[in-house]
C-alpha cells in the first residue's frame, strides 16, 4: 500500500465572471440608432394637434396603457441586451487545488520490559512512553503508522495502518510481562523492520525506544541495523532514563517497596544503530524532554504536499439566452393583447 493520498480542495464555484467573446459588447452600441428611430418614428406618426386650451381635459387622468406605452419599446432593448450578453459566452470559473500528500510509513517499537516500570518517570517510564507516542500519532494524520513491542522478544502490536484510533486504544493494553522479560533490542528492531521492508512510502521510519542494554535474542541489535539500511530506512533511538539511579517498585509480601537502581542504556549502540541507517540518537530524562524528542523527530520527517492551483470555466450563456427569449415572447404577448390599439 502506497502512503500516497489526493485530495481536491473547491475553493470557490464562482469566483468571478469573463466573457469568452466580449468583442461582442459592441452590439451594444446599435442601441443608439434604434433610440434614435423610435423617437423620430413616434413623432413621424403621431402629429401635434394644437387647441387653444387644454383646461377641458385636465380632469382626464391618462390610463395605465398609456403611461405603459414605451414598455414594449424597452422589453426588446432588454431582450436585445440578454442576447448580446448571451453572444459574448459568460463562463464562471471554478477555481480550487489539486493536493498530493505523501505520507511517511512510520513503526514505533516499544521497549515494555520490567525495568521501564521505573518511576523516574511519572507514574513510570511506560505510562510516559505510551501518552508522549499517542500525542505524536496525533500529530500525523497522514502517515501510516504501526506498533512493535519487545522486552525478552518481540510481536507486532498493530501493522501500518492510517486508523490511528485503533492504534491509540491498544496502549491501555500494552503493559510490562505481557512476553518474556529481558531486552531485545535486535529482535524488536528486526520485527519492525520487517513491517517496512514492503513499504512504498518515500520515507520509511522507525522510532526505537528502550531503557536498557540488550541482552537476549537471535538477532544481533547491529545485524538489525544493516537489514534497515538496506532497505532504505531510517531509525531514530531514543534511550528512556535518567542519569544515575531510579526508583523501581518491588512487590513484597508487606506490599510495594522501592529500591534505587542504576540506570544502564546503551548508548553507543543506539547511537550505533541510529547512524548506520541515517536517523538520530536522543536521550529522554524527563516526560518533557521525551515530548520533545518526538516533537523534532516530527519537524524532521514531514510529509511531502504538491498543490496544484487549477481554475476551470464553465459556459453560463444559456440563462441569457432563455431570458432573452422569455421578454421578447413577452414583447409580443403585450403588443398583440394589452397595447394592440396603440401606436
Amino acid at each position: 500500500m502506497s502512503g500516497k493520498k489526493r485530495l481536491e480542495i473547491e475553493m470557490n464555484w464562482f469566483t468571478d465572471i469573463q466573457f469568452a467573446s466580449r468583442w461582442y459588447f459592441w452590439m451594444f452600441l446599435i442601441f443608439i440608432p434604434l433610440i434614435v428611430w423610435y423617437i423620430w418614428g413616434r413623432k413621424i406618426h403621431n402629429p401635434d394637434l394644437k387647441i387653444s386650451t387644454t383646461q377641458p381635459f385636465a380632469a382626464v387622468m391618462p390610463s395605465a396603457r398609456v403611461w405603459l406605452r414605451h414598455s414594449t419599446f424597452i422589453l426588446r432593448l432588454l431582450a436585445l441586451t440578454a442576447f448580446i450578453i448571451a453572444l459574448a459566452r459568460p463562463q464562471s470559473t471554478r477555481s480550487g487545488q489539486d493536493i498530493t500528500i505523501e505520507g511517511i510509513d512510520i513503526v514505533m517499537a516499544m521497549d515494555i520490559s520490567g525495568s521501564m516500570l521505573a518511576e523516574d518517570f511519572k507514574p513510570n517510564r511506560l505510562e510516559s512512553a505510551k501518552q508522549v507516542a499517542s500525542e505524536f500519532i496525533d500529530g500525523r494524520p497522514e502517515d501510516r503508522i504501526g506498533l512493535v513491542i519487545f522486552s525478552g522478544e518481540s510481536f507486532t502490536q498493530c501493522p501500518l495502518t492510517t486508523d490511528h484510533a485503533f492504534i491509540k486504544n491498544l496502549f491501555p493494553e500494552i503493559k510490562s510481562g505481557m512476553i518474556d522479560d529481558g531486552t531485545s533490542i535486535g529482535m524488536g528492531l528486526s520485527n519492525a523492520v520487517n513491517r517496512l521492508r514492503n513499504s512504498e512510502a518515500k520515507s520509511k521510519v522507525i522510532i526505537l525506544l528502550t531503557d536498557g542494554v540488550n541482552n537476549m535474542g537471535s538477532i544481533a541489535p547491529l545485524t538489525a541495523a544493516e537489514i534497515a539500511k538496506l532497505f532504505g530506512i531510517r531509525v531514530y533511538t531514543i534511550g528512556v532514563g535518567k542519569e544515575g539511579t531510579a526508583p523501581y517498585p518491588f512487590q513484597t509480601p508487606f506490599g510495594v517497596r522501592y529500591d534505587q537502581i542504576e540506570v544502564k542504556i546503551d548508548e553507543a549502540l543506539l547511537k550505533e544503530i541510529s547512524d548506520l541507517t541515517g536517523g538520530q540518537y536522543f536521550r529522554a530524562t524527563s516526560e518533557n524532554s521525551l515530548r520533545e524528542i518526538y516533537r523534532e523527530i516530527d519537524m524532521m520527517e514531514k510529509s511531502k504536499i504538491n498543490i496544484t492551483e487549477f481554475r476551470k470555466p464553465t459556459e453560463e450563456f444559456l440563462p441569457f439566452a432563455i431570458l432573452g427569449l422569455l421578454i421578447l415572447l413577452l414583447d409580443l404577448a403585450l403588443r398583440f393583447t394589452v397595447f394592440k390599439s396603440l401606436p
